[in-house]
């Protein structure tokens, strides 16, 4: 399975969202808070081309975008597909 980043903040209700869905689906994923760390909210925009808000997510190296892009492709059937190596 490809490693999965997200960026979250504790207060974002599509942050938990999305990590449920991940953990529902048994994904080990690598949480990035950016409330706690904020220096890392620049990076995020950087790899999600200028998206500053949470969550941001990437499976591998590819940018999946946020919590609707994530269930869309849960919905479509591609997720499984992209988290597969």
């Amino acid at each position: 399975m490809k490693p999965v980043e997200i960026y979250t903040s504790p207060l974002c209700g599509f942050c938990h969202a999305a990590k449920r869905l991940l953990n529902q689906k048994g994904v080990e994923f690598s949480e990035i808070d950016i409330w706690a760390d904020p220096s890392r909210k620049s990076e995020m925009m950087q790899r999600a081309h200028g998206r500053h808000t949470v969550p941001q997510i990437f499976v591998g190296e590819t940018h999946v975008g946020g919590c609707d892009d994530l269930y869309d492709l849960e919905r479509a059937g591609k997720l499984d597909a992209l988290l597969a190596d």
